[in-house]
């Protein structure tokens, strides 16, 4: 259990339905942060793009992603979280992972599929949600249009410490991003990390980044801004967050009800 966790946001355009490409371009983003991260966060769909052409571009659930994800969290000694198009039994999924160092694979499959989008004709949705402990932090994996829902996000008891997202999130509505992130973190106590791409995708859709990391009280601790490329490194500490449910435990007048 360590009381620091270095988290590597990494930033970037992603090649449009190029699996080797993005391989080849995330690898060389995460070799630059090697050292200073304890877990790195890439975009969602990372090796693709937001591409509804699954049939052509689905991986395996162990397929080359997975595998090339394994080798860089061995490799480069750190975590590694995002998310990929994986196909499983004839059925395909956004599916969000977090690969460690010593081996482990953790994946989360995206709940709230994009309707706007079409992306509920062409994935499967996820049914359960994904808390990971990674030395010593608990930490929750979702996916974009997740974002908009915060009781899949709801922190019952402190389950979690730390909240991703990784999204395609486009510029038209960078404000809901950027407004939602830090209200995640206020209303769960806990710290929210968000990474999102740049670029523009084969639909000519356009994204601004703005991959950030904010504090349980909602303040921005790192920003990527609106950079094209970006591998910045933020600190958080997990003595600063039980100080702060210690003082301000809102979280036990919390209501009690279940997911349906």
């Amino acid at each position: 259990m360590t009381d620091t966790l270095r988290i590597g946001l990494l930033q970037a355009p992603i090649v449009w339905e190029d699996r080797v490409a993005n391989l080849e371009l995330y690898d060389g983003l995460l070799s630059g942060v090697s050292g200073s991260a304890d877990l790195a966060v890439l975009p969602e769909t990372f090796t693709t793009g937001f591409s509804m052409n699954v049939e052509a571009i689905g991986d395996a659930a162990d397929g080359a992603t997975v595998v090339a994800l394994k080798y860089w969290a061995k490799e480069y000694g750190m975590a590694i979280a995002g998310s990929f198009i994986a196909v499983e039994d004839g059925c395909y999924y956004n599916r969000g992972f977090l690969v460690t160092p010593e081996g482990g694979a953790f994946y989360y499959d995206k709940r709230h599929l994009f309707r706007m989008a079409g992306e509920a004709g062409h994935f499967t949705p996820g049914g359960k949600r994904t808390i990971v402990n990674y030395r010593g932090w608990n930490i929750c994996l979702q996916v974009c249009y997740d974002l908009r829902f915060p009781v899949w996000s709801r922190n019952v008891d402190n389950a979690y410490d730390l909240l991703i997202y990784v999204a395609n999130w486009p510029e038209t509505r960078i404000n809901v991003w950027t407004s939602l992130l830090p209200a995640r973190a206020i209303e769960n106590i806990a710290y929210v990390c968000g990474v999102n791409r740049t670029g523009c995708d084969g639909d000519g859709i356009v994204y601004s980044g703005r991959s950030a990391v904010y504090s349980p009280k909602g303040d921005i601790l790192a920003s990527a801004g609106t950079e094209e490329a970006a591998a910045i490194v933020c600190t958080i500490q997990k003595s600063d967050l039980e100080r702060l449910r210690a003082k301000f435990p809102a979280w036990k007048d919390a209501d009690a009800f279940t997911l349906g």
